[in-house]
């Protein structure tokens, strides 16, 4: 797929699949702290009308002035609505149920899919990484996120259905590449909720290897209650126990991403001949 600009600004990452349950929000938290511990500049927005990104950052989603429904419907700036996670040290986009509200107000609007990216627009060379937690359904919301992305990581189990899903949600992309987002790439899989000991998850784990190749990512986070309670604290895992395997995994998973987009940023300089 094509190219990624680095000149934009921030790298925009949607954390997305269409299975509820497979530990995106986890993902999406986690990741922007272990971003931040990197000492880059991170904003994770919250695309999910249950707000669990925004309270497993450390911040109210009932007590916030502005929320995302706001930006999408332009009323308010992203720079007007965005709080920091005190615990995270990052910036987060906050929503809650109002935004569920969002997609009937969409509908009518012109260029509905592309309300997001405006908005990200105004802010995107204040940061290194914007982290859009999506939704569990492809909605007009999820749909904002991918316009608005340069590309997708996919947080998924290695269970049975697991696959069956995962050719759906990259069909998706494929979609959206060719009819709205011509940026958007597929960046990688990442192995979430993994039990080494569950002969099934190292079978699936093989053949989601086999069939994406180096389009998934080294770093498997394995289960870890550490990582479960951490959102009730309101506290990213990484921070709240960073000794536990889970806090380790996606602190290295954060090590590669940067990795990878310092090695593509490289092949980019190459192809140009700068």
């Amino acid at each position: 797929m094509s190219n990624m600009n680095t000149s934009m600004g921030a790298h925009v990452f949607c954390i997305a699949n269409q299975k509820g349950g497979v530990g995106k929000t986890t993902t999406a938290i986690n990741l922007a702290a272990s971003l931040a511990l990197l000492k880059k500049k991170v904003l994770l927005i919250d695309l999910d009308p249950q707000g669990n990104a925004t309270m497993g950052s450390g911040v109210d989603k009932n007590a916030v002035e502005n929320n995302l429904y706001e930006v999408l419907l332009g009323e308010v700036s992203i720079s007007d609505a965005r709080v920091r996670s005190e615990s995270g040290n990052y910036d987060v986009l906050p929503a809650n149920r109002e935004l569920s509200g969002a997609e009937i107000d969409l509908v009518q609007m012109e260029s509905r899919e592309a309300r997001l990216k405006q908005a990200i627009a105004s802010v995107r060379d204040e940061y290194d990484f914007i982290l859009i937690d999506c939704p569990p359904t492809l909605s007009l919301l999820t749909l904002n996120g991918l316009a608005s992305a340069s590309g997708v990581i996919i947080p998924m189990q290695c269970e049975y259905f697991a696959l069956e899903g995962l050719s759906d949600l990259v069909n998706t992309v494929k979609r959206v590449y060719s009819n709205i987002n011509p940026d958007l790439q597929l960046i990688g899989l990442l192995r979430v909720m993994f039990d080494t000991r569950v002969t099934l998850q190292q079978q699936v784990s093989a053949q989601v290897e086999a069939h994406f190749g180096d389009r998934v990512f080294k770093t498997v986070v394995p289960r870890n209650v550490r990582l479960a309670e951490a959102p009730s604290h309101g506290i990213p895992g990484v921070i709240y126990d960073k000794n536990s395997r889970g806090a380790k995994a996606y602190l290295a998973f954060g090590k590669e991403l940067v990795q990878r987009m310092r090695k593509e940023a490289l092949k980019q300089t190459a192809r140009a001949g700068v």
